[in-house]
């Protein structure tokens, strides 16, 4: 039986109804800021894990490729999907599932499994690629501080100690390291792009407007694959329930029972779930611009191209022209912590995922949470040890992380049919929204599908030639 995953310092085993998978003690919702700010926490993990490769790398190389053009859509990236977040983490919570067990529930073809868990593995198989290219930009950056150690040793030792720390399997591990490591080089970065205003590549309201007006460049290949990734990419999508469960959102609650103490404390639940997403949205948003706009203007601004070969020393152009020669350390230091922390959460992320499928998928039987524990924990060793060995055999970072990129775009549609499947026929007769939430939802399920689309089209046709 899968388990949903809950925080770490309770082993309490399974039994055969996820409600029942949830120990805790049942809490009345906090009121006010301050008490909430003390229940945050899952929206900052993912923010780890999104200002990473999409924001360091992807966003950055459409910057220079289309200088400020595209600031429109890459604002419409972080914003709108945000929307569909919420609402598969509401499912999570409200039925107290996880995400790959809602997905299964979905109606359509079956295979063992839904065929949405089948169009996931693929998706899956991708992200494996992804955080492959991310340990091979940590390696890059030892190797351009000039480090005399083989890429071997540099490739060996960061997987490594990724594994390691991870194998404890702890959420507070996961949630206090990650904040740290991506406050630090959001910080900075912010700092570069008001910096910027002192340099010869300074921005100009002009070219900001000019970015906000709606425009198409000549090609989307590269801007639909950074849809994908940017702001909540699929995979963060998928990852945030399992971490509002982790917090305990759904334990609190209670088993649902539909009675008024029980409402009241799911609203109240709900509202802690909204101040957490909004929270994660403004800080990964606000990285997001600032790479953006850092690679429109000085990358862009010097027709620097974002490629394998030079990727460290064209990004840290973005930092030495803003902040002096010190920028260029700064950014060699800032670009590892983001890079590892998204590693870091990637890997923590893809284990849980990996124990909840193996489960479901009808290959692994956990007995008790102890088991489940087990499966994670080995996840957190093979995953690192899998993605670290396809780097070792192709050392190309970006197209690595575009590959994992292509594979979220893919997936985005579904996530966002998914998510109106949910609101209308799981949570209408549990969860009241007004018509201003449920538009939202359906514009930034639309924008997700086209976005797919897209990316889908540009995938096939070159094969049906």
């Amino acid at each position: 039986m899968n388990q949903t995953p809950t925080d770490q310092s309770s082993s309490t085993p399974a039994s055969s109804s996820s409600s029942a998978r949830l120990p805790g003690a049942v809490l009345d919702p906090p009121r006010g800021w301050l008490a909430t700010s003390s229940h945050l926490g899952p929206g900052l993990i993912i923010s780890a894990a999104i200002v990473g490769s999409g924001e360091l790398i992807v966003t950055p190389k459409v910057g220079a490729a289309l200088g400020f053009s595209m600031l429109w859509f890459v604002l419409l990236g972080c914003i709108v999907k945000v929307f569909v977040q919420i609402e598969l983490a509401r499912l999570a919570i409200v039925e107290r599932i996880t995400t790959l067990e809602a997905l299964n529930s979905v109606p359509g073809p079956r295979l063992r499994v839904s065929w949405l868990l089948w169009l996931w593995l693929f998706m899956y198989i991708g992200l494996v690629f992804q955080v492959a290219g991310l340990i091979g930009g940590c390696v890059l950056i030892f190797q351009t501080m000039n480090f005399n150690i083989s890429r071997d040793v540099l490739l060996v030792g960061i997987t490594a100690s990724g594994a390691l720390l991870l194998v404890t399997g702890r959420y507070k591990v996961v949630e206090v390291g990650s904040t740290l490591m991506v406050a630090a080089f959001t910080i900075s970065t912010i700092v570069a792009m008001i910096a910027l205003q002192w340099t010869p590549y300074r921005v100009s309201s002009a070219q900001l407007l000019e970015g906000l007006t709606f425009q198409l460049p000549a090609s989307f290949t590269v801007a639909f694959a950074a849809f994908g990734i940017i702001g909540v990419g699929a995979s963060e999508l998928i990852y945030y329930p399992y971490w509002c469960l982790e917090k305990g959102y759904a334990r609190h609650i209670g088993p649902r029972d539909d009675t008024p103490d029980w409402r009241r404390r799911m609203l109240g639940w709900l509202k802690v779930l909204h101040a957490d997403a909004v929270l994660s949205m403004l800080v990964y948003t606000g990285a997001t611009l600032a790479f953006y706009i850092l690679g429109a203007a000085v990358l862009h601004g010097q027709g620097l191209q974002v490629t394998d070969g030079e990727l460290i020393e064209t990004l840290s152009q973005m930092y030495r022209q803003t902040l002096g020669s010190a920028g260029a350390w700064i950014f060699l230091v800032g670009a590892f912590a983001v890079l590892y922390s998204t590693f870091f959460v990637a890997t923590a992320s893809n284990a849980r995922l990996f124990a909840d499928a193996a489960a479901i998928f009808g290959v692994a039987h956990y007995r008790n949470e102890a088991g489940r524990l087990r499966m994670v924990r080995a996840a957190c060793v093979g995953l690192p040890i899998a993605s670290g060995t396809v780097y070792f055999l192709f050392p190309q970072p970006v197209i690595l992380v575009l590959i994992g990129a292509v594979g979220q775009a893919l997936m985005l549609p579904f996530l966002g049919g998914a998510a109106l499947y949910f609101h209308h026929r799981r949570l209408s007769g549990v969860i009241h929204s007004g018509a201003p939430w449920t538009l939202a939802l359906w514009v930034a399920a639309l924008a997700m599908m086209l976005a797919g689309a897209y990316q889908a089209v540009q995938v096939i046709a070159p094969l049906l030639r």
